[in-house]
């Protein structure tokens, strides 16, 4: 029987293509369901005879086989960084489609997914590299389904425009005073260490010893998110030093002398640090002083903070790229988020008040003329 009653719905089973298709057809109707049944073999019937006998077999296969083979040829010719955001994409391709064939894959199947990730609260940035992901596993099959999308205008979903935004100064206050009292021995050093050098999370993570110079006073970055970033050096300023010396004074006497190649924010968990390896995450921790602080805000959004800081310092863009790490002006725009009282007071400084008729500026004793009509 291949229409069943499966809890309050009804359910529909067929072979095809030397696969067992399981899908529930969404009704509590047994006569819709056949019809949903039916439909459903006549539109696999139909794409299978529109292709060529060459491409049959690569269009019956499910979702999950396929990526793969995609999988196994994309490692091959990219970076080990590139295999591994790839592989986070499959991963959630294959846990919401991963047993449709090719076939089954459809625009309305695609736009069932950015849906259902939305609801999941994936960005809509991340799901555009997920829905180009799945198409370029489907291969042949997948320019069809992009070419409809985008005539639908669905094939990408807005991006956000903004990328955070800067901490208000009672907001640092707060969050640098629920660092202090935290559990986590970390979390202050690395609060402290964000918002005096714009270092993003990846990069303070994967910190060694051997990058801090405490005799000159200046730290070197290791591996970056973009090569103008790897290698750079950023001074120490004086909280920051004093942060990171008393830090290593706990760090040795919980965990030994230090050494070049040990990283500064160790794995592990408490007790069991391992210094040969680089902290995981810091989730935890963080998500533990924004709650104490009340404050609601991304860990990379320290580094937001503070190069609006320094742009609102009157540091110029070459000086701010040469400590962040950025490779063009445009980048520098969108993480530079200069309050509107610093604007206000760069206009008040410059502030010429004339009078009407005349080059002089004006004074208290000398009110404008009124001007009539």
């Amino acid at each position: 029987m291949s229409v069943y009653r499966r809890g309050r719905a009804y359910w529909y089973k067929f072979r095809f293509g030397n696969r067992l298709i399981r899908v529930s057809a969404k009704t509590h109707s047994k006569t819709v369901a056949r019809e949903v049944e039916k439909q459903h073999k006549r539109d696999l019937e139909n794409g299978y005879n529109n292709i060529s006998e060459d491409t049959r077999s690569q269009r019956v296969v499910t979702l999950k086989d396929a990526a793969k083979e995609y999988s196994t040829g994309y490692a091959l010719r990219h970076t080990p960084k590139s295999v591994k955001y790839s592989n986070g994409c499959i991963t959630h391709l294959v846990q919401h489609i991963g047993g449709k064939m090719i076939i089954e894959i459809t625009d309305s199947v695609v736009e069932a997914y950015q849906l259902a990730r939305m609801k999941e609260g994936a960005a809509g940035k991340t799901i555009n590299e997920e829905v180009g992901e799945l198409l370029r596993i489907m291969g042949d099959a997948g320019d069809v389904v992009r070419l409809k999308l985008k005539k639908a205008k669905k094939l990408r979903l807005r991006q956000r425009v903004d990328c955070g935004r800067a901490l208000t100064s009672e907001e640092e206050h707060r969050i640098f005073s629920a660092a202090r009292s935290a559990k986590s021995p970390v979390i202050y050093p690395v609060i402290v260490l964000g918002l005096n050098t714009g270092m993003r999370d990846s990069e303070i993570r994967n910190l060694k010893w051997g990058q801090i110079d405490f005799f000159m006073q200046v730290l070197t970055v290791g591996k970056s998110k973009t090569a103008a970033g790897s290698g750079r050096t950023i001074p120490l300023n004086t909280h920051l030093l004093h942060t990171l010396a008393v830090y290593k004074s706990w760090y040795e006497s919980k965990l030994g002398l230090v050494q070049p190649d040990y990283f500064v924010f160790p794995g592990g968990k408490a007790r069991h640090y391992d210094r040969t390896k680089a902290m995981v995450t810091l989730k935890t921790a963080w998500r533990n002083v924004l709650k104490k602080a009340d404050v609601k805000i991304r860990l990379h959004d320290l580094r937001h903070t503070t190069i609006t800081k320094l742009a609102e310092s009157g540091a110029g863009d070459e000086t701010i790229m040469a400590i962040a790490g950025h490779v063009s002006r445009s980048i520098l725009r969108r993480y530079a988020h200069i309050r509107t009282e610093a604007k206000r007071r760069a206009l008040e400084a410059i502030t010429t008040q004339a009078r009407p008729d005349s080059d002089t500026p004006l004074t208290e004793a000398s009110p404008p003329a009124r001007i009539v009509n």
